[in-house]
């Protein structure tokens, strides 16, 4: 578990003003990349949304899961591929993705209504073949529909290729208490955060689950941008909480953090605060 978080650099602007209209704009993807969506408070909303976004500019889009995603999301792509059910599905995924500027790939449908997601080693060997797509959008675990979660000892499940991790959370759940109907695998937040069950989720007790080693970005490729997602910011109140978050995220503990984006998806407007520059862009 982290220790606490330092308190030496600069604070961010007291308000949150100048907003970006696209998750392009946001999340600042390079040309070409590999991004894997991991923690609670929206993941298969960003997922989608940002696939819409790049595939609606001419970018060539995959979406897929290396967990499981049930198959009524999945369906929000404009075609839905699984590699066990067609042989020829390496062909038809180029394909649709030629005709809709993106597909959703899995593994299987599984009897429980899920789409099974694709192996690690799969996903490599997608992104790794240069002709054939722009972005690779995975998910690389599941929270249950909860706004914050720590991840289990086997996740999240990253590929060695990613270039980008997101790492997401639910603004909702900030002054809540450390509760199960709020935070997603709640022993391993605890042995992550320290924060005991029952307690209240200050920003400080948020924002380890992100610092620490243990925490969301777990198992992600040393070399991968790390960005923070803080979504549902419309549910607060009060700013101040999530300002104090992202100051803490981009000022210390062992893990890296290279961007905070403060949002709303269902908004569609995004604060942008980077390392080394905590202010909107």
């Amino acid at each position: 578990m982290v220790g606490s978080v330092h308190r030496n650099c600069q604070e961010l602007d007291s308000s949150l003003d100048k907003p970006v209209q696209t998750l392009e704009e946001a999340l600042a993807p390079g040309g070409r990349e590999h991004i894997v969506l991991v923690g609670g408070g929206g993941k298969t909303t960003l997922l989608f949304a940002l696939a819409n976004e790049l595939g609606g500019r001419g970018r060539r889009v995959i979406t897929s899961t290396t967990t499981k995603i049930w198959f009524r999301e999945a369906q929000r792509a404009p075609q839905v591929i699984l590699v066990e059910q067609n042989r020829e599905w390496r062909g038809e995924l180029n394909g649709a993705v030629q005709r809709h500027g993106q597909a959703f790939l899995g593994r299987s449908l599984l009897d429980s209504g899920k789409v099974e997601g694709i192996a690690r080693d799969l996903a490599d060997e997608i992104y790794q073949d240069k002709e054939g797509i722009d972005y690779l959008i995975l998910e690389g675990d599941g929270a249950a529909g909860h706004p914050v979660k720590a991840p289990a000892r086997h996740e999240p499940v990253i590929p060695a290729t990613a270039t980008t991790v997101i790492a997401m959370l639910g603004l909702e759940a900030m002054w809540q208490r450390a509760e199960p109907e709020v935070v997603f695998r709640l022993n391993a937040f605890e042995k992550v955060t320290g924060t005991k069950p029952g307690h209240t989720l200050t920003p400080e007790a948020l924002s380890r689950v992100f610092l620490d080693p243990l925490g969301m970005f777990k198992g992600g490729p040393g070399g991968a941008r790390r960005i923070v997602f803080l979504n549902k910011i419309d549910l607060m109140n009060d700013e101040r909480g999530a300002l104090d978050l992202a100051s803490m995220l981009l000022c210390g503990g062992p893990e890296r953090i290279d961007r905070v984006v403060i949002g709303s998806l269902l908004g569609k407007r995004y604060h942008v605060r980077e390392a080394g520059n905590e202010r909107d862009l």
